[in-house]
């Protein structure tokens, strides 16, 4: 038995939400703003690139944004374009998306630099054990 994928967000905003969320962080944590993200933006590409338009695209208002604003997000995020499509690569995108995001949590860090030095029959085990539970707790569908 294993975890189902993590779901991809559908929308262009969900993805891009998703970014904010879990790619690229302040040094303190926080989440970077619009403006620091359209900026760096702009500073890349030597194009327009305003923090109300990427509010925009964040909140859903706009959904159908220029290759190149695409392409700047990207790079600016560091995942490929395809991120922002729904295909097999974004599925792969916000899996590892998901994993930074869980790797935040002190909690989860130290259970995985734990695991680290354990053998493949340990592996197995914790992930049996970790399997039993999140059923248990509903969070794996059957």
């Amino acid at each position: 038995m294993t975890a189902e994928r993590s779901a991809v967000p559908s929308t262009l905003a969900a993805r891009i939400e998703r970014l904010f969320r879990t790619a690229v962080r302040r040094p303190g944590g926080e989440p970077c703003t619009n403006e620091e993200v359209a900026r760096a933006c702009r500073e890349a590409t030597g194009r327009s690139f305003s923090a109300v338009y990427l509010w925009q695209l964040r909140t859903g208002r706009r959904d159908n944004p220029t290759k190149r604003h695409l392409e700047s997000l990207a790079h600016y995020f560091q995942v490929p374009p395809a991120y922002f499509f729904e295909d097999e690569q974004g599925a792969r995108l916000a899996d590892e998306l998901e994993l930074i995001g869980a790797l935040r949590d002190a909690g989860v860090r130290e259970v995985v630099l734990r695991a680290v030095t354990l053998s493949p029959d340990g592996l197995g085990t914790i992930s049996d054990m970790i399997e039993a539970i999140a059923r248990r707790e509903g969070r794996i569908r059957q």
